[in-house]
């Protein structure tokens, strides 16, 4: 409180020191970037359903037909769609505009989820599955989109370099984290309530996340100059090639990961506890985003991808070593472990893309990238079930960490493409 002090015939008022207020964190001052917040919150609402309609259509088509067999089917055929349509909607939405395309891509992937319920409902034929959920491939990239706004926010002044490499880490942590959420969430609403709510609350929220996104046109980035989009596309630019060979690669960690990890705890009797083993994984990824999202990037982010990814490639084979002894808690640490070289080699390898993507096709350039780990992760799927039955889970868990060695080669081949380890900022 306020001192009151007489001098001579003067009465002072002398008001105690005031501390300086703390400066704001990265992220909180990221946040207060204009629109930044609405934009934010759309995203994050649209991008868990991401994570939940595969787990959704797994447990409805199993559960209404009695065959996980088809319901694999049908939820890989969507992989394979989404593979070949997504990198043209994004082309599309640089071309024209985000809110002028991805509404009615997403209305009609909405309108294609719930024909999906319809058709599983009502007992149609097994090929109206396959045609349905095909159709939702219209979906999207979310995480591009928002990844292209901030680009456009911060990008244009070499100041905001720091600011833009906390955007990127935000944005792979809120990926980790809706990927972790999801599955538990639609698995709870559909073993809960009935098989199709986890498709149903699935398609509600991206539909209203995607509006409000779209709704924030202040923060919408300029639509491409025709030219630009009928040009020469990202696959044609220097560097992608090797990138998109090391998303693949780094897909395979993923995919193969996770299926080596279910087949071992099943071995050991606790597939129950399968989906919370795995989840250490993406919080470890998500934490260590966040962390990578404070400090300020220095030196050639090439030299610094291959940083990353040598680090995932060592910490890939902490599963195998803790797997080895047969304990359970180990490999949940070494799971915990691995997943924190995941978020900042993904984070880095994303602002390369940005960098080497041509000016007006960073939402296709992304959605690429997307695409290719999507693809990796259906090949280290089908790679680990393979070693599994060969070798036993134990054994497969060579797969991760084998993955992971391509990956960092890709990574060193782009690299060695621009001359050598270098210096500077490219």
């Amino acid at each position: 409180m306020p001192l009151l002090t007489v001098t001579g015939s003067t009465l002072v008022i002398a008001s105690p020191a005031v501390r300086p207020a703390r400066p704001a964190g990265p992220y909180r001052r990221l946040l207060r970037t204009p629109g930044a917040r609405a934009f934010t919150a759309g995203n994050l609402i649209a991008r868990l359903p991401m994570g939940m309609f595969g787990v959704s259509a797994v447990m409805m088509i199993a559960g209404q037909r009695g065959s996980y067999a088809l319901a694999g089917a049908v939820t890989a055929t969507g992989l394979a769609a989404t593979a070949v349509v997504a990198p043209w909607t994004a082309r599309l939405v640089d071309r024209y505009g985000q809110a002028r395309i991805a509404v009615p891509a997403t209305v009609l992937a909405v309108l294609s989820s719930l024909a999906l319920v319809v058709c599983v409902r009502t007992g149609a034929p097994d090929w109206t599955l396959f045609a349905a959920y095909a159709a939702t491939a219209t979906t999207p990239n979310i995480g591009g989109m928002s990844r292209a706004r901030w680009a456009h926010l911060l990008g244009g002044d070499p100041r905001n370099a720091g600011a833009l490499h906390t955007a990127n880490s935000f944005e792979q942590s809120a990926d980790e984290l809706c990927y972790m959420l999801g599955p538990v969430l639609a698995a709870f609403l559909c073993g809960t309530l009935f098989p199709e709510a986890g498709t149903l609350a699935g398609a509600l929220l991206l539909l209203t996340g995607m509006l409000v996104f779209c709704a924030q046109r202040a923060t919408e980035p300029p639509v491409a100059p025709a030219a630009s989009v009928r040009g020469p596309g990202p696959l044609r630019a220097p560097g992608m090639p090797e990138l998109l060979v090391m998303f693949l690669a780094m897909g395979a960690v993923f995919g193969s990961m996770e299926v080596v990890s279910i087949a071992f705890l099943d071995e050991h009797g606790l597939t129950a506890t399968a989906g919370p083993v795995l989840a250490l994984q993406a919080l470890g990824s998500c934490a260590a985003g966040l962390v990578y999202g404070t400090l300020r990037p220095a030196g050639s982010v090439r030299r610094r991808l291959v940083a990353c990814v040598a680090a995932m490639t060592a910490l890939m084979s902490l599963p195998l070593a803790a797997a080895a002894t047969g304990a359970v808690p180990l490999l949940a640490c070494a799971l915990l472990a691995a997943g924190m070289a995941t978020a900042p080699a993904m984070v880095t390898a994303m602002a390369l893309v940005q960098r080497v993507t041509p000016a007006g096709r960073l939402n296709e350039g992304m959605t690429l990238a997307v695409t290719a780990m999507l693809a990796g992760i259906a090949a280290g799927a089908a790679t680990g079930g393979w070693a599994v039955e060969q070798v036993g889970p134990a054994v497969a868990y060579l797969a991760p960490p084998a993955a992971a060695v391509a990956a960092l080669v890709a990574s060193s081949a782009q690299l060695w493409r621009r001359g050598g380890m270098g210096s500077g900022t490219e």
